[in-house]
């Protein structure tokens, strides 16, 4: 791969996915499987166009457009779209090659993929979003189709730019089909979706917690990042729970609980109206409850008993996750997309395997943030079937899924991962391998590799 362009961010998901798949006995038992490696390693498709609209001021601007279309082995391609100034072909081939496996542990039939745009759609008029919008469906639209790829929301996507992108698409082709999912409800749109993510990440850990004979959510502190979908409904839900959450954050800094307080639901109310109008957090350093930490992330700042990261790529560092050890976190599990550095999944593993069951647990995002696609594949098969179902039917198959992805990547570990006596087994390469092995076995029925 010496010829082609340094990328980053895939080759770190693509390496921490290798080397736990090197660390286990699946290539002793299936050597064959290497091969399988090779080939699901490079995208099926990758498709880049530009995308020309114009401001409110009439100014012609030109953004960069993506979709990679990574494995469909299991499904139509399945995954979000980022707008966002950071992105490109190398975060979106990370985001992408980790939706194939998190996918595959939904139990669903989907693939996985995932595209986006460096356009920011902060500053930005709705006007001006709902034509970037169109400009950017014109082409994708090309390319997508309820068989083919199905994306939803991601980062910069939230359910204004899914309506605009929907009716562009209804419009160029003239059908209205499940093409998007994260839809509004009264058009197609699954109740508990914006909820999925978090929720089914508190669900995850619950699994977790109960496994070790620790109880469950009640009187656990927890940290939690971000403010966005995922942070707030897995603070709610870690709430409804009886924990008691101490933090969340932006893109800028760290909203920190003061000693005797805790975020509640009405001050999670009052965030997601600031993110709806793309405010910060700093406005709730103000109310005597909270101390904003400019430049800081929560994880040093707190001592608590539950990790969730749900902001972004890389957001727990080395030295973050040994702050996180020696304060006596006992969980953490990624709501965010490869939310911790190779090397603090390094730490964390490390602890599992020295202190047993007295470690920190980690699980990573591949399968405790699979709630949010999980529900988007219910949306697929509620759109196929013209059918609605209640937010309990919704809840309780969320619920199911997640409990699935826990035994499985549980289950996987035991038969892959050597441990010792009173050892938790090791989440993350139970995850990936569970997922590799599912997509990989696709491949060769269909005759991808031999």
């Amino acid at each position: 791969m010496s010829n082609l362009p340094s990328e980053p961010e895939f080759e770190q998901a693509y390496k921490e996915l290798v080397s736990t798949l090197e660390h286990s006995t699946l290539f002793e038992q299936y050597p064959e499987y290497k091969t399988a490696l090779k080939v699901v390693s490079i995208p099926e498709r990758v498709i880049q166009f530009r995308v020309v609209w114009e401001s409110d001021k009439g100014e012609l601007n030109v953004n960069r457009g993506y979709r990679v279309q990574f494995n469909s082995a299991l499904g139509p391609y399945k995954g979000g779209l980022r707008f966002h100034p950071t992105v490109n072909l190398s975060i979106l081939k990370f985001l992408g090659f980790e939706q194939i496996f998190k996918n595959a542990l939904t139990g669903l039939n989907i693939g996985g993929g995932k595209g986006g745009s460096d356009f920011d759609p902060k500053g930005k008029s709705d006007n001006e979003i709902r034509k970037f919008c169109v400009s950017f469906m014109r082409e994708l639209s090309k390319h997508i189709g309820a068989d083919t790829d199905v994306p939803a929301g991601d980062i910069g996507v939230g359910g204004r730019e899914i309506g605009y992108l929907f009716g562009a698409y209804k419009a160029e082709r003239n059908r209205w089909e499940g093409i998007l999912t994260g839809k509004g409800g009264n058009w197609g749109g699954s109740l508990i979706r914006p909820e999925a993510t978090g929720f089914g990440l508190v669900y995850y850990v619950n699994h977790m917690i109960a496994f070790t004979g620790q109880g469950s959510f009640k009187g656990k502190t927890v940290a939690i990042s971000g403010s966005g979908n995922v942070a707030q409904y897995a603070a709610l839900k870690a709430i409804e729970l009886g924990a008691t959450v101490v933090s969340l954050s932006d893109s800028k800094g760290a909203l920190i609980a003061e000693e005797g307080h805790s975020v509640t639901p009405e001050d999670i109310e009052k965030i997601a109206t600031l993110k709806l109008k793309r405010q910060a957090l700093t406005e709730f350093s103000h109310q005597g409850k909270y101390k904003y930490i400019d430049g800081a992330r929560p994880w040093t700042h707190v001592k608590v008993d539950i990790a969730l990261p749900c902001a972004t790529q890389n957001e727990v560092s080395k030295e973050e996750a040994e702050a996180l050890v020696k304060s006596g976190a006992r969980f953490i599990a990624e709501g965010s997309n490869m939310g911790c550095t190779q090397d603090a999944i390094d730490i964390f593993e490390a602890h599992r395997r020295e202190k047993k069951d007295a470690a920190i647990w980690y699980a990573p995002g591949k399968a405790a943030n699979a709630g949010g696609v999980a529900v988007s594949g219910l949306e697929m098969a509620q759109n196929s079937a013209r059918l609605k179902w209640t937010s309990e039917e919704v809840d309780e198959k969320l619920k199911g899924i997640m409990e699935a992805a826990f035994k499985n990547g549980l289950e996987t570990a035991k038969k892959f991962v050597p441990t010792k006596d009173g050892e938790f087994p090791s989440l993350v390469a139970g995850s990936n391998i569970a997922g590799f092995v599912k997509v990989a076995a696709a491949m060769h029925d269909h005759g991808d590799w031999w």
